[in-house]
């Protein structure tokens, strides 16, 4: 059964911006410690790679945010959903703490799938629960 939906778009310059300005606290402020990790070693091989891996992040946590109604308030924070891939690619959902157990506690499942165009990123979120809620 469908528990939400959520979309969400990008501008990539936004990104771009954001990190001229404020360097990795823009970073630090948006992604978990794993996405960090990657978004510095892929920033490091080639900047716009790195830009467009921290566009999809924030997409894709925006749209997160959407599906599962709370908009980015608590316990949805930014740092406490990461969007990692597996190794043939395709993107996951790893939660950490509150939202964790707020996500598991209502037997919620999340498909993910992110997308970037020159100058866009793009996420969509799907977001399933298990069972029926009682009545």
């Amino acid at each position: 059964m469908i528990y939400g939906i959520g979309t969400d778009v990008c501008d990539i310059r936004r990104m771009r911006a954001s990190v001229a300005r404020h360097g990795d606290r823009f970073a630090e402020k948006v992604l978990g410690e794993s996405e960090f990790a990657v978004w510095r070693a892929r920033g490091a091989r080639w900047p716009e790679r790195g830009l467009r891996y921290l566009a999809t992040r924030f997409s894709a946590k925006e749209a997160f945010s959407k599906a599962i109604g709370l908009g980015m308030r608590m316990p949805m924070t930014w740092r406490a959903c990461e969007i990692l891939n597996e190794r043939s690619g395709k993107p996951y959902v790893v939660l950490h703490g509150a939202l964790k157990d707020w996500f598991e506690a209502r037997e919620l499942h999340a498909h993910v799938t992110v997308t970037d165009e020159s100058e866009y990123a793009a996420s969509f979120v799907v977001v399933e629960r298990a069972t029926p809620p009682a009545p």
